[in-house]
């Protein structure tokens, strides 16, 4: 080494060990924020004769993911808000060691505190109605209309609703909005189309779905089977159980004639927590609305933090009821799901779940 590039190595190694310096270099380094995955639960709980069970509470439920036990992040019933579980608990502890010195902490206060924080994870649900406007549907199709608007005009368990209609391709009538006019409007403006892609079409809206948080829920109105689509219906059901998105299918006596659309219709509702239907009338149809709408307003909404798992595959989800008294009920939700690629964002670090951006699946 010459001693013209020995003293510029000594003076480099002196100006980074300058405190000052090393501050300055690492307040110009990009900060990570890590979008940690929360996991979402629809639930419904039903006795023997399909009535729905409610009043019940997060100790009730018990949660296991690939065989590790999960703690409850928070907890919902029906149209309420959701709070934080730990943030109730939290309360009562406080209460009772301050004993008489204190009054008791007010559950529904901490309710709407909890609420204020959690935000658009807490509400209703976002509704995404998918519309056959296909050949299909030349018979009917004011009739389906009529069933849909009606479903629209009385769906106060949701925030927001969108309306698409597909044939071959997909159409985003109303985006996601409260404006339950521009909905009907949406509505009102479907045409008859030519060829069915139903799978193809149902990707993109839970696609499209996934970037919401909280209930995530995709009711499908189909007057026949798919005869156009890429897409396999496995794919479908795989990516709306690893969004959390729930899929109600409504579907009239053409698709009943199928046994294969018929299975998969089942299969695919029944995979993500949600149900099928097959209308023989429009009366049925506006029944089998009627019937969503009700599952709505009475799922309880549960989410956790994912313990440290290994897998990164398929995680299986069992939930169960807490007690010999809740046993003899029975459980609808999603069986599973596979993580979404984590994402990272610049902003600041996050060391814990409870400061992570949840990112729901």
């Amino acid at each position: 080494m010459t001693k013209k590039s020995f003293l510029f190595l000594a003076l480099v190694l002196i100006l980074f060990s300058s405190p000052g310096l090393r501050m300055a270099a690492q307040e110009s380094a990009p900060n990570i924020r890590v979008v940690v995955d929360m996991v979402q639960l629809n639930i419904a709980v039903t006795d023997n004769k399909g009535n729905y069970v409610t009043g019940l509470h997060p100790s009730d439920f018990a949660i296991v993911e690939d065989s590790i036990p999960q703690k409850l992040a928070t907890f919902g019933e029906g149209n309420e808000p959701a709070y934080r579980v730990a943030d109730t608990s939290t309360s009562e502890k406080n209460s009772t060691k301050a004993g008489a010195q204190q009054p008791q902490a007010d559950p529904k206060s901490a309710v709407d505190d909890a609420s204020q924080s959690l935000g658009s994870m807490v509400a209703g649900a976002n509704v995404f109605l998918l519309f056959d406007t296909s050949n299909y549907m030349y018979r009917g199709f004011v009739f389906a209309q009529d069933a849909i608007a009606d479903f629209v005009r009385s769906l106060e368990s949701a925030d927001k609703v969108a309306f698409y209609s597909y044939s071959r391709d997909l159409s985003r009538s109303a985006p996601l909005t409260p404006d339950r006019e521009a909905v009907l409007r949406g509505v009102r403006a479907t045409v008859a189309g030519d060829d069915a892609a139903l799978y193809n079409c149902l990707l993109l809206t839970i696609k499209d779905a996934a970037h919401f948080t909280g209930r995530k829920v995709v009711v499908v109105f189909s007057n026949g089977p798919d005869n156009s689509s890429m897409v396999p219906p496995e794919d479908v059901a795989e990516l709306a159980q690893s969004t959390g998105t729930a899929i109600y299918m409504i579907s009239t006596q053409l698709a009943k004639l199928e046994p294969v659309s018929t299975a998969v219709f089942e299969r695919m509702t029944a995979a993500t927590g949600g149900k099928a239907y097959f209308a023989k009338n429009w009366r049925d149809e506006q029944r089998a609305f009627a019937s969503i709408r009700d599952d709505l307003a009475h799922l309880y909404s549960l989410s956790y933090y994912p313990q440290p798992n290994p897998n990164r595959g398929w995680r299986g989800i069992t939930v169960k009821l807490v007690g010999e008294h809740l046993k003899k009920y029975h459980i609808r939700t999603r069986n599973g799901y596979r993580p979404q690629p984590n994402r990272f964002a610049a902003g600041t670090t996050t060391a814990s779940a409870s400061e992570a951006v949840p990112n729901n699946q």
